[in-house]
């Protein structure tokens, strides 16, 4: 193999280990890991690497305690490698795909707002229904400890006499609203 690294690899003082029928530099220096590792990832000939990319590469050439946490650790805090590359960003869950309604009412999200200060009828909540279409909403002061079967008392009372039943809701799936009552 071609080193790039030949300054750093042809130190005759440094020790070497013997690793699969080949001599390898062991690495102690800090610095000298340092240079390593920048020169590794970004040099002409090695254009910011992935981190396991990187530790093949650089393991059949050097060696050292804690080689692949240290490799790992250069490329997560490259400022260039963390703006640009895919596997440093959480992955998306799967998404679903929403109809796009025509009518008002047909297709309603809700959600709740929580740990509001209590009313004097001791609401501390608010539930928010809102219509995918007009985006017209109703807020619904509620209690965190009424139950779905109260909710849905509530939802018939408020909303489906004056807009009907929906299509389809919207929700994050709270236990508020994965109940048998919705279903």
């Amino acid at each position: 193999m071609n080193c790039p690294f030949k300054e750093l690899a042809g130190n005759s003082g440094e020790p070497r280990v013997h690793l699969a029928s080949r001599l390898v530099p062991l690495v102690s220096h800090e610095c000298a890991k340092d240079e390593i590792l920048t020169e590794a990832h970004n040099s002409k000939y090695y254009i910011h690497p992935c981190a396991i990319k990187m530790y093949h590469d650089l393991r059949e050439v050097f060696l050292w305690n804690d080689m692949k946490r240290d490799i790992t650790d250069f490329v997560a805090k490259c400022p260039n490698c963390q703006q640009v590359k895919v596997e440093h960003q959480k992955l998306g869950g799967l998404t679903q795909e929403i109809n796009i309604s025509t009518w008002k009412w047909e297709v309603i999200k809700m959600d709740f707002i929580t740990s509001l200060p209590c009313t004097r009828r001791h609401h501390d909540s608010i539930w928010v229904i809102v219509d995918k279409v007009a985006k017209s909403t109703h807020f619904l002061a509620v209690k965190t400890i009424d139950s779905a079967e109260d909710y849905a008392k509530l939802y018939i009372s408020k909303i489906v006499r004056l807009h009907g039943v929906p299509l389809s809701i919207i929700s994050d799936r709270g236990p508020q609203f994965t109940s048998h009552f919705w279903k």
